[in-house]
């Protein structure tokens, strides 16, 4: 080989490496190039930014179009842009932000369909069928529309489905979720299978107002939903007047707590809120305790009496925060405290004995007597003696009887001569007590 071919060969086989190193200078010195860029050079990466978006066919494409603008916002940030005189108007800056912020937008709605989008779709419709009350011809309805969607997802993606169909929601539901797994687990690519995507973006599109379509029970009126759940059964007749007032009375002497509560959440009327209000007071009952909760958050004070009377710990909590609360709503709540007896809330209901309402240091005095916490005893002897309000003496009196104990009995009995009748009752009931045998 002569000297000429060698060095032809030698010049042949350091190229690519020369390539690299030219490669890599060429990089360093754009990423030393950091001089910011002008308005006008920040406007005509934009423009370019635009037309690329334009001109994008696949995701890959707007990948880099999204690259460039992010570029083009770091620009935005580094660039010495001048302010606007006044503040009300917009600078380059902001204008700059704002046209940024168009074109991602219009990015991204040429993105896609992608089919987590439509898993998503489907999946969102199945929560509503099984979350929904829905009639029986409704039932009816989701099963025809349940069964063309699995049908369609079938042919698009050629797949069979086994999930049962029937009137049943879990069913329904069901079906609805395994159509979306085989959508998930299809593979499908934004851009070879775009076709197929919109078939099933279609499909998903077809259920849900399939779906929206089906009745429901909020699309009957009250009294047909009423009629249903077999509110007026218990009526021998309907010329009772009114007919939702006279059920009510019958439900409550049956004690059916969820009949009740039943006609609460769908009487739109003030008279049978009301009265349902009052008719869960009266009963008591321990299936209330969660909706009544639920209400005395909103300051319900019926909700409030309706805990007391059910008499469950389990409700303490919604109406011990009452008690440090206007007079309004701080009686009611320290009467249910006392109810339900629970010697947690002692310190609570005792720190109201020093209110400024006397009718709120009376009624945390009979909490105490009810709750029973012999650590009750000082404060409320205290407030015997001290008070200037002879009612909330009288509680305080009262609420020793009720403690029961030789010390709260001692502390009442001097009292047989007061100046008030109910504190002189109260301290002949501690007397009594002292000369009965004990049982």
């Amino acid at each position: 080989m002569s000297d000429e071919e060698e060095a032809d060969e030698t010049e042949t086989e350091e190229t690519p490496e020369a390539d690299e190193e030219a490669e890599e200078e060429s990089a360093e010195e754009t990423e030393l190039d950091t001089t910011p860029l002008s308005e006008e050079e920040i406007e005509a990466e934009l423009d370019a930014a635009e037309e690329e978006l334009d001109a994008a066919e696949t995701e890959a494409d707007l990948d880099d179009v999204e690259a460039h603008l992010d570029d083009i916002e770091g620009h935005v940030e580094e660039a010495d842009l001048p302010e606007p005189d006044d503040e009300d108007d917009e600078g380059p800056r902001e204008a700059f932000e704002d046209r940024l912020a168009d074109l991602r937008s219009e990015l991204e709605a040429q993105r896609g369909p992608y089919a987590e989008d439509v898993v998503e779709d489907v999946s969102a419709t199945g929560t509503t069928v099984e979350e929904t009350e829905w009639t029986d011809d409704g039932r009816e309805e989701l099963a025809e529309v349940v069964e063309a969607f699995v049908a369609d997802i079938e042919e698009i993606l050629g797949v069979s489905i086994a999930a049962p169909i029937s009137t049943d929601i879990e069913d329904l539901a069901g079906a609805i979720e395994d159509a979306a797994v085989e959508i998930g687990e299809a593979g499908l690519d934004p851009d070879e299978d775009a076709e197929t995507i919109a078939e099933l973006q279609d499909a998903a599109s077809d259920l849900e107002g399939g779906v929206d379509a089906a009745e429901e029970w909020d699309d009957l009126e009250t009294r047909e939903q009423m009629q249903a759940h077999g509110y007026y059964d218990v009526l021998d007749h309907r010329k009772d007047y009114p007919p939702e007032w006279h059920a009510l009375k019958v439900w409550e002497k049956r004690g059916r707590a969820d009949m009740v509560l039943l006609a609460l959440d769908n009487f739109q009327s003030n008279f049978m809120e009301e009265h349902c209000k009052e008719t869960l007071v009266r009963m008591g009952h321990p299936d209330s305790l969660e909706k009544m909760t639920e209400l005395a958050q909103r300051r319900d004070e019926f909700a409030i009496e309706t805990i007391g009377k059910i008499g469950d710990e389990e409700g303490l909590d919604a109406v011990l925060d009452y008690v440090d609360s206007d007079p309004g709503l701080a009686v009611p709540a320290l009467k249910a405290v006392g109810e339900i007896g629970s010697d947690e809330a002692t310190q609570d209901v005792a720190d109201q004995l020093a209110s400024d309402e006397s009718q709120i240091r009376s009624q945390a005095a009979r909490a105490l007597g009810l709750i029973g916490d012999t650590r009750a005893i000082e404060p409320l002897a205290d407030l015997l003696e001290d008070d200037e309000a002879d009612e909330v003496r009288a509680s305080a009196a009262w609420a020793l009887n009720q403690i029961g104990t030789e010390r709260a009995l001692e502390a009442v009995r001097p009292y047989a001569d007061d100046r008030a009748y109910l504190v002189q009752a109260e301290a002949e009931k501690a007397a009594d007590s002292e000369t009965r045998p004990a049982a």
